[in-house]
């Protein structure tokens, strides 16, 4: 049940722009990013979304050369240090 909801915090408590189907008293796990406000944050190309999200995800530092392994779980490739 992953879904994305906007809310605003009044310093206390995240208030959510719409209402919510939650069971009352449970926990959840929220994940807090900023959300965009401007309409000049939303224009661009994709290389202006992609230069914005620099930074933005962990990855493990072989990934782009092992991503096979990480995406589909195929085994390592042997690399050489002198291919990098």
């Amino acid at each position: 049940m992953d879904r994305i909801v906007s809310a605003t915090f009044d310093g206390q408590a995240f208030q959510p722009d719409a209402p919510l189907d939650l069971q009352p008293n449970t926990r959840y796990i929220l994940s807090i990013h900023p959300a965009l406000e401007s309409q000049a944050e939303l224009e661009g190309d994709a290389w202006d979304v992609l230069e914005r999200l620099i930074g933005t995800v962990d990855a493990p530092p072989d990934w782009s050369i092992e991503h096979d392994h990480y995406i589909h779980g195929t085994l390592k490739r042997a690399v050489d240090n002198h291919e990098q």
